[in-house]
């Protein structure tokens, strides 16, 4: 059986610290998102505890690791810590893993073969494939995501990459990729919290600009903190209404369910964000 995620979920940054994020996911549930995912980065999170402090202070709402970076924890650690959560919280919790980036780890080298191996140490300890999905971008991993995992959780793409990534993956695997806004409805104002949050460090990483020129976005476009253009298609802004637009033509392109990040601005509460487009998505 396939793991409810709703069709709207709320994508909090790690940024935030583990105190507000788990203020934050109860408030999500109570507003109705389906899911809440953890951003972890390239965290040592062996034991898993923000998942299981969520989940034990919440009722119904998934939780899903927006991931879990396979260099830095060890597969038969998560395995063991999955297998408590998950005896605590059946058909909860979905754990999200992937390879990262090569210059983020310094150990990083051949990501399919460090894929497989991690899938494969996954099943040894008792992971059902049908409670994990891969962060994948690329045709290779997509294909392992397919054919090792319940789907795909792509970051920061576009609706045209989930087009693909459904292509990709078939019609019966997950595909929930994350969806970074900003409510505001001045275009300068929005470009000026999107444009840091993608330029450090997002448009420094080649997995991430790799995919973005083969969806059309040139050089021009990924240099420095990025053209208009394309800060605009990685982080709508708008009203809520026009936000809400835009999360839902990844749904329109293929997508299961869109896990929304709301900037806000350093040291900004996201939460208004949250509220306002729980009005508009999930009313």
């Amino acid at each position: 059986m396939v793991i409810e995620l709703g069709t709207i979920g709320a994508w909090l940054n790690p940024v935030h610290g583990d105190g507000a994020r788990l203020r934050y996911a109860v408030e999500a549930e109570a507003l109705g998102y389906g899911t809440v995912w953890l951003g972890l980065g390239v965290a040592p999170v062996p034991e898993l505890e923000l998942v299981e402090r969520v989940l034990d202070a919440t009722e119904t709402i998934t939780v899903a690791t927006a991931i879990v970076n396979m260099w830095t924890n060890d597969a038969a650690e998560i395995a063991r810590s999955y297998q408590r959560i998950a005896a605590k919280h059946p058909d909860r919790f979905l754990l999200g893993v992937g390879v990262g980036h090569p210059e983020a780890v310094k150990t990083y080298q051949r990501p399919i073969d460090k894929i497989v191996e991690y899938l494969d140490g996954l099943d040894e300890g008792g992971v059902p494939a049908s409670r994990r999905v891969l962060a994948a971008l690329g045709p290779k991993a997509l294909v392992l995501a397919a054919d090792r995992a319940a789907g795909s959780h792509p970051y920061l793409t576009v609706p045209e990459h989930t087009h693909r990534a459904r292509a990709a993956l078939g019609p019966d695997r997950l595909l929930v990729p994350e969806q970074t806004v900003v409510v505001e409805t001045g275009p300068a104002a929005a470009r000026a919290i999107a444009r840091p949050f993608l330029r450090t460090p997002y448009l420094s990483l080649r997995n991430y600009v790799n995919n973005l020129l083969s969806l059309g976005f040139t050089e021009a476009d990924v240099a420095g903190g990025g053209s208009d253009r394309m800060v605009d298609a990685l982080v709508p802004h708008g009203t809520p209404a026009e936000i809400g637009a835009s999360v839902l033509r990844h749904v329109e392109a293929g997508a299961d369910h869109v896990g929304i990040q709301v900037l806000a601005g350093p040291g900004a509460d996201p939460m208004p964000g949250y509220r306002a487009l729980a009005e508009v998505l999930l009313g």
